[in-house]
C-alpha cells in the first residue's frame, strides 16, 4: 500500500513555497505521493486566497526527485483540453515521470462553472469529462492528432514534448460511490478515486461499501492492458499508529492501494501550513 499527503490551493498553501516545503518533508518522511486540490472558486473557503494547482506542482517537483505529484481532482469540463495537455506534459518532463493524472467533473458546480457563465448539466459535463480525456491521451502521444468531436476539435494538431511517461501518465477517476457511472468510467482508465455519500472528505469510508466498490469496478475492467489499477481512499488517520492501523488495515484488506491523508473539509486547519507539516513530518501510518 502506498501514502499520500492531500492538501487544499487555498490558505498557506496558496503559496508555492509552502506547498514545496510540504512535499520536501513528505518525501524526507517517507511519503509516496502528495496531491493537491484543482479549485478556482470554492465559496465554502471564500475569503482564501487560491493557488493554481499547476504552479504549486510545479514547486513540488522541484523540491523533491522520488514522490509521485498530481491533482485530486482536475475537473477535465472546465479547462480547454489542449492547454491541460500542456500544462500535464510539462509537469511530467519536469518531474522525470512522477505524474498522476486524476480527472473528474469537479464541484461545486455551481462555484466552478455557473458562476462564470458555463453550464451545470450534467450529462453536458460528462460529455466534455469523456471527450477530453481521449483528446489528453491523444495529445499526449506526441502524435498528429485530427478530432472533430460533440463539444471539441483538433484539426491536424500535434503536441510536443510528449509525456515522459508512455504511453501516458495514470489517468485515475474520482466520484461519489455509490453513484455507477463514475466508477465505470475510472473502470476504462488506471484507478478509482471514490469519495463516499456515506464518508464525506476527510472520513474514512466503511470497508464493507469498499468492497462493493471494488467489486463493481472490477466487473467492469474490460481492458487488458496490463497496466496496475489503483483504488485511492483517504480520510484523517489518527496520531497513534496502532489506531490508525485499525482504520486503515481493514480497507487495505477490501482493495484500497492507496491511503491518501487528509483533514477533514470543515477543520479550520485545513489549510494551515503548521498542524499539516507537523503530521506530514510524523510519517505515514504503518499497516
Amino acid at each position: 500500500m502506498r501514502f499520500s499527503v492531500n492538501i487544499p490551493n487555498f490558505g498557506d498553501f496558496a503559496d508555492p513555497r509552502n506547498v514545496a516545503t510540504v512535499a520536501a518533508a513528505a518525501e524526507q518522511a517517507g511519503w509516496d505521493g502528495l496531491f493537491v486540490w484543482d479549485h478556482v472558486l470554492h465559496r465554502g473557503h471564500q475569503g482564501r486566497p487560491f493557488g493554481d494547482p499547476w504552479m504549486l506542482l510545479t514547486a513540488a517537483a522541484l523540491a523533491t526527485s522520488r514522490i509521485r505529484l498530481g491533482t485530486l481532482l482536475t475537473p477535465v469540463p472546465r479547462y480547454r483540453p489542449q492547454q491541460l495537455a500542456r500544462q500535464v506534459a510539462t509537469l511530467d518532463r519536469l518531474s522525470d515521470g512522477r505524474l498522476v493524472f486524476a480527472a473528474g467533473l469537479g464541484g461545486p458546480v455551481e462555484d466552478e462553472y455557473r458562476a462564470f457563465g458555463d453550464t451545470t448539466e450534467p450529462r453536458v459535463l460528462a460529455e466534455r469529462l469523456d471527450e477530453g480525456l481521449e483528446l489528453l491521451e491523444r495529445f499526449w502521444s506526441g502524435e498528429p492528432v485530427r478530432h472533430s468531436g460533440r463539444h471539441y476539435e483538433a484539426h491536424d494538431v500535434t503536441l510536443l514534448p510528449a509525456t515522459a511517461q508512455r504511453p501516458r501518465p495514470p489517468v485515475w477517476i474520482g466520484g461519489f460511490w455509490p453513484r455507477r457511472a463514475p466508477m465505470r468510467r475510472a473502470a476504462r482508465w488506471d484507478g478509482a478515486v471514490p469519495l463516499f455519500e456515506s464518508a464525506r472528505h476527510g472520513h474514512a469510508p466503511d470497508p464493507a461499501e469498499v468492497r462493493d466498490l471494488v467489486d463493481y469496478v472490477r466487473k467492469h475492467r474490460t481492458a487488458a492492458t496490463g497496466r496496475p489499477f489503483d483504488f485511492v481512499l483517504g480520510g484523517a488517520t489518527p496520531p497513534v499508529q496502532a489506531r490508525a492501523k485499525d482504520v486503515i488495515g481493514p480497507l487495505h484488506d477490501a482493495g484500497a492501494t492507496w491511503w491518501d491523508e487528509r483533514q477533514v473539509q470543515t477543520d479550520p486547519d485545513l489549510d494551515r501550513l503548521p498542524p499539516v507539516l507537523r503530521r506530514v513530518e510524523a510519517g505515514p501510518p504503518v499497516i
